[in-house]
């Protein structure tokens, strides 16, 4: 019965509707901002809106919509996405400047070697979020969760 339970929870749904949303939301923002589709968003970290924030944004709002906001449930949903949203804007970003730079070194010292510029696989250097996006994945998520709660009370 477990398996049951979760499927008629309106706070799980809420958080794949979240995320699900927030992937595909990444194509069209990205394009309007490049002018170039990128169909790897759909299943890729990074990009606008966060779907790691988007989630963890749902996943605590809807428990604070469903259980109360009173509760320490509630007050566990909200550390753990300040948790996830810190890192996703911070430690994870961090990790794609890192990526980027040392990509930038390879690039450098490869400089003439056409064959070993081409044989090197760059490092994914779009990790982390900027708190612009961070924010859209919050934003998002306390829509989706709303809209739950509304649609499933």
């Amino acid at each position: 019965m477990p398996i049951a339970g979760l499927l008629n929870n309106p706070v799980f749904w809420g958080c794949i509707i979240a995320s699900i949303l927030a992937q595909i939301l990444k194509l069209p923002l990205e394009y309007l901002r490049t002018k170039e589709w990128d169909w790897s968003l759909l299943f890729g970290t990074g990009g606008m809106p966060s779907s790691h924030s988007a989630v963890v944004t749902a996943a605590a709002a809807g428990i604070g919509h469903y259980a109360g906001y009173d509760t320490p449930l509630f007050g566990l949903a909200i550390a753990i996405a300040m948790v996830v949203v810190y890192d996703a804007t911070n430690i994870r970003r961090q990790a794609g400047f890192h990526a980027q730079q040392i990509n930038q070194i390879f690039k450098e010292v490869f400089t003439g070697k056409a064959k070993a510029i081409e044989e090197y696989q760059e490092l994914r250097e779009v990790l982390g979020h900027s708190p612009a996006e961070a924010l859209g994945g919050i934003v998002l998520g306390i829509l989706v969760s709303l809209l739950t709660w509304v649609i499933w009370p």
